[in-house]
């Protein structure tokens, strides 16, 4: 659990220096900073903006560290935007100390155990190795990607310890 978030928010920390191919749609540009410099995924959420929201759910869970291990991790990661666009309270409650175990099983279910590269996934309709969370998910690379129903609106940012995959919903696990 701990290396899968150490993992996301590394690949955040990494994005200063480059762009990252949008895959379904959107152009925005993910900064990271110089691969001689490499940061785990981690560090590369927490550097950007646009996974603050992920950022804080990560500390909450108490799943920082595990992300920022050696990896190799592979992160579904949510924009803010994605996680605005749950149902009202969810956030919040999900930040609740008393969610704790649900939180992490939330963010553990975006983490996969392996570093996969959108070109892996591309034109192929597959179902992912376990996530963190113990479930799979279904991954549809024919039109673009789709992982879950999730747009992959840009790929393959690499951290140290893994790629992130940054997406436009949050993902739920069935329990």
């Amino acid at each position: 659990m701990r290396k899968i978030f150490g993992a996301m928010v590394a690949l955040a920390l990494v994005a200063p220096a480059f762009t990252v191919p949008a895959v379904a749609g959107g152009s925005k540009s993910y900064a990271t900073k110089p691969a001689a410099e490499a940061q785990t995924i981690v560090a590369i959420a927490a550097s950007n903006p646009d996974f603050s929201t992920l950022v804080t759910a990560l500390k909450a869970a108490e799943l920082t560290d595990a992300l920022s291990g050696a990896g190799p991790f592979t992160v579904f990661a949510p924009t803010n935007a994605a996680f605005a666009a749950l149902p009202a309270g969810t956030v919040e409650n999900l930040l609740k100390p008393e969610n704790k175990a649900k939180l992490q099983a939330v963010l553990k279910f975006h983490v996969l155990g392996a570093a996969i590269e959108s070109s892996a996934l591309a034109g192929k309709t597959l179902t992912s190795p376990p996530t963190l969370q113990g479930g799979t998910l279904a991954i549809d690379g024919k039109n673009g990607v789709k992982v879950a129903g999730a747009n992959v609106v840009k790929a393959d940012i690499r951290g140290s310890n893994g790629i992130i995959h940054v997406i436009d919903k949050v993902l739920l696990p069935a329990n």
